[in-house]
């Protein structure tokens, strides 16, 4: 039973909800447009918000769901298992062989189950960076390190610390490419449009 939902986890991450709402909605290969990447941002770009809208309220629901169904199967451990998951699903798909997003909504969605009140401080940070810069990169970028405050301020368990402070980490890795482009000044502030590689 706990291996099926750790499973299950994993196969709700892997649903590209990125490439089948621009594919289904827009006619598009998300794959083939701006970073290649199926998440919110690259969508945004893309298709534009309402497609885009649509893929953040996904993603954050896969996540969310993962962790919901992993505290009701083993406790708050187990859900962090099963919100792993989810999240190594959505960045390595079994359904676009292997590819996948940056694990920010997805990753949302399992800090909302786990530890709401931290969710909450990387929300206001990610929406204040983002009204200050415009960059959605270094927004998200600027949420995962409200993290590490976050968990020791709310006094979180050792193990949703040491987890979060992992998934921060591995987020700020992921966006490696837009923080070089960030430093040279070519990184696509919201509202620029993505063209086709």
């Amino acid at each position: 039973m706990n291996f099926l939902a750790v499973f299950t986890g994993y196969i709700l991450g892997s649903i590209p909800f990125g490439y089948l709402v621009c594919k289904y909605w827009k006619g598009i290969n998300i794959l083939e447009y701006g970073s290649g990447n199926i998440g919110f941002t690259n969508v945004l770009r893309s298709a534009g918000w309402p497609p885009a809208a649509l893929v953040l309220i996904g993603d954050v629901s896969k996540g969310a769901l993962a962790a919901y169904l992993g505290i009701k199967t083993g406790g708050v451990n187990f859900g962090i298992f099963c919100g792993l998951a989810a999240m190594v699903g959505h960045s390595f798909s079994i359904f676009l062989k292997f590819r996948g997003g940056k694990l920010v909504a997805t990753g949302l969605g399992v800090l909302l189950v786990l530890a709401p009140e931290a969710a909450a401080v990387a929300i206001v940070t990610w929406f204040l960076a983002l009204a200050l810069t415009r960059y959605v990169s270094l927004s998200s970028i600027l949420a995962s390190i409200s993290l590490l405050p976050s968990m020791f301020m709310f006094r979180e368990s050792n193990s949703i610390k040491i987890f979060f402070v992992l998934v921060a980490g591995f987020i700020i890795y992921r966006h490696k490419s837009n923080i070089q482009k960030l430093l040279n000044g070519t990184e696509f502030k919201i509202g620029q449009k993505a063209d086709r590689k």
